[in-house]
């Protein structure tokens, strides 16, 4: 037989591993010998050329250390004691894979490049076939094992390994196989790497279309809802079992932590592009976008899985263009909640009013929830459909129509209110007065709410709203002061007891400014402390009174000073804290004292410096009273304006523009 074996095979062209070199002598010897499989098992071929088959599986040898085994008619050699013999089949059954693999590849690299293909297949084809047969009963065994990757104890991984070992290995022998000049065997290239992929992909669509369900049952969840969160949390639980114990049965460069999550995500991509298509109500809608921008990224983001899956490349769970459309959709309703909300809102604010009631009040002043209300639900909208969208920029479109919707609709109530001028009108401005502060505050520290356009065009509602409502309750005060702003500037304003008629009158006509909040009161006080300011500097620029002298100047130098601190107590105590307003009559009195012309000057430029608005006809009004100026003086005094330069450390007050002067 070693004679016909000869025969039959050439003389090898390249030095072989010489773990088989054994395996050959035995069939020439017809000794039985050991032969290992990269060291991890002993393995003896059987009769026929590693031709694998149950009939020629070889008997396990006897106990007896004295028996010998009779092949070619020489006993074995006393001191050689058989050692166990694992079959290819017991291999395949021990999950030996990658062991087993590599005797495959062994056994086809002598069938298929050792021998001389004119006639070696022809007359080996038996051990072709056989060959064929062990390689689809490996790579059956293999791919069950892949598809049990996700539910594998712990120590069954190392079944696991030796097949994803096995996969690599017929991976290299493909590559061989391309880079040869030579016909290769019917089964190259096998593709087992794709049969790996597509077997994981095979494996991932089963679990996510039959996830495991909680014993807690979903009662508050509809059907899709439960749906997509039981796959969501399959997705999870397999994504921590691939990081944890998966990721170790392969080598590095198969990245298979992303491999996996490239799967799960295209997976679950795909189930919910098909929920999307089948139409969604809103809470369902509401839902899926959760999914999609917040619960998603969250699962990817925990720390055990942020470390192993770059999530950048995943990009969202559903299309661009369908994602937007989902999104469009659920803004256009929040809109719309929104804005039907705000009406409802400010039409019971209007019925009340309609009906005579009073607002309703807290610490003696009047309250209306009218900003309380909107401003929670403003919030609440954009703070949750920032997590819906998952981009707080999104979310701001919801508040787009506010300035039509809210500011708009609520400064026509309040012109009303006005117009009408009914019983509780006064108390409903007042009220309101508290909900212009609450809006403006809003608009000003909680700027994420809004886009940059809104919060400014709605500023700007509310600060017209705001002198309305100024207006409508201080214009009343002034029209009973008009007897007393009469006398400002006249011969009799020079006596102290007229301007003490118009404190009197002011304390007492303030009182019926009472009922807004503290802040709101401080507030409308600091507006009419401006006005009579304004109203006091624009009688005295009116030029009724003239002073023809250093002792007169000096006389209304001292009223004007006395005047300024009377009237700032006064309104200091009712609570107002605009203390720059008595400043200006100061400066004015201080012009009014002066008699040199370069003094003038120097306190004209400060007078221009701290208020950009005095004008050349104010300073000409102011230094006509001072008769004893002549034309050329009060020229070269009014010049000095010309050459300021307004610093830019503080920023300017606004007031001259508000005195008339002809």
């Amino acid at each position: 037989m070693c004679l016909m074996l000869r025969g039959c095979f050439p003389r090898r062209r390249r030095r072989t591993k010489e773990r088989f070199s054994g395996c050959w002598h035995s069939i020439c010897s017809r000794k039985t010998m050991r032969s290992d499989t990269r060291g991890i098992r002993n393995f003896l071929p059987r009769k026929k050329w590693f031709g694998f088959g149950p009939r020629d599986q070889p008997q396990p040898p006897a106990v007896n250390n004295n028996t010998s085994s009779l092949t070619d008619g020489s006993p074995l050699p006393q001191q050689e004691e058989p050692r166990p013999v694992i079959t290819y089949e017991q291999m395949l059954q021990e999950k030996l894979l990658s062991e087993a693999g590599q005797l495959l590849i062994e056994k086809e690299e002598r069938l298929f490049r050792e021998l001389k293909q004119s006639d070696a297949l022809t007359h080996h084809e038996e051990q072709v076939n056989q060959l064929k047969a062990d390689r689809k009963a490996l790579q059956d065994l293999v791919l069950q094992t892949l598809g049990q990757s996700l539910c594998l104890e712990e120590d069954s991984l190392a079944g696991l390994t030796s097949a994803v070992k096995a996969v690599m290995q017929e991976e290299d022998q493909d590559l061989l196989w391309k880079q040869r000049d030579q016909t290769p065997p019917s089964w190259r290239p096998s593709g087992w790497r794709k049969l790996h992929d597509s077997t994981l992909l095979s494996l991932v669509k089963e679990r996510m279309e039959n996830p495991s369900t909680p014993s807690v049952c979903q009662i508050k969840l509809t059907t899709i809802q439960a749906d997509i969160t039981n796959m969501g949390r399959q997705l999870k639980e397999d994504l921590l079992s691939v990081v944890g114990g998966v990721k170790r049965c392969y080598p590095q460069e198969m990245d298979i932590c992303n491999f996996y999550s490239k799967l799960y995500h295209q997976t679950l991509s795909a189930s919910l592009v098909n929920i999307a298509d089948f139409g969604l109500v809103d809470k369902d809608c509401i839902f899926l976008l959760r999914w999609v921008n917040e619960y998603y990224p969250e699962i990817l983001a925990k720390p055990q899985l942020h470390s192993e899956i770059d999530s950048g490349p995943l990009g969202k769970l559903l299309p661009e263009k369908l994602l937007k459309s989902l999104e469009d959709e659920y803004l256009s309703n929040q809109q719309g909640e929104l804005t039907t909300i705000i009406r409802r809102v400010l039409g019971e604010e209007r019925e009340k009013w309609n009906k005579g009631e009073e607002p309703e009040t807290e610490d003696g002043c009047f309250f209306s929830p009218v900003a309380y209300d909107i401003i929670q639900l403003i919030n609440g909208k954009v703070t949750s459909s920032t997590k819906v969208l998952g981009d707080p920029h999104k979310a701001q479109r919801i508040t787009c129509h506010i300035s039509k919707d809210l500011m708009d609709s609520y400064k026509s109530f309040q012109s009303d209110v006005i117009k009408q001028n009914k019983a509780n009108s006064r108390s409903f401005i007042k009220a309101n007065l508290d909900c212009i502060k609450q809006f403006s505050e809003v608009l000003n520290k909680e700027r994420h709410l809004f886009t940059e356009d809104v919060r400014k065009n709605c500023l700007h509602v509310l600060t017209d709203m705001k002198q309305s409502a100024h207006t409508y309750l201080l214009q009343p005060l002034h029209e009973r002061l008009k007897p007393q702003y009469r006398k400002l500037g006249t011969s009799d304003w020079l006596h102290q007891s007229k301007f003490n008629e118009l404190l009197d009158g002011i304390n007492k006509e303030g009182q019926d400014l009472q009922g807004s909040t503290e802040s709101c009161h401080k507030e409308l006080m600091g507006q009419l402390e401006q006005e009579v300011t304004v109203e006091y500097v624009s009688r005295l620029l009116k030029g009724k009174v003239k002073l023809k002298d250093k002792k007169q100047q000096l006389k209304a130098y001292l009223t004007v000073k006395d005047n300024a601190e009377n009237l700032h107590h006064l309104f200091v105590q009712m609570g107002s804290e605009e203390d720059w307003l008595k400043e200006i009559l100061f400066k004015i009195a201080e012009v009014l004292k002066l008699q040199e012309l370069p003094a003038i000057q120097m306190e004209l430029a400060l007078l221009g410096t701290h208020y950009p608005d005095v004008s050349e006809k104010h300073v000409l009004a102011l230094l006509k009273l001072k008769t004893d100026l002549t034309k050329a003086d009060r020229k070269t005094a009014t010049d000095t304006l010309l050459t300021l330069e307004i610093g830019s450390n503080t920023p300017p007050r606004s007031f001259f523009s508000l005195v008339q002067v002809k």
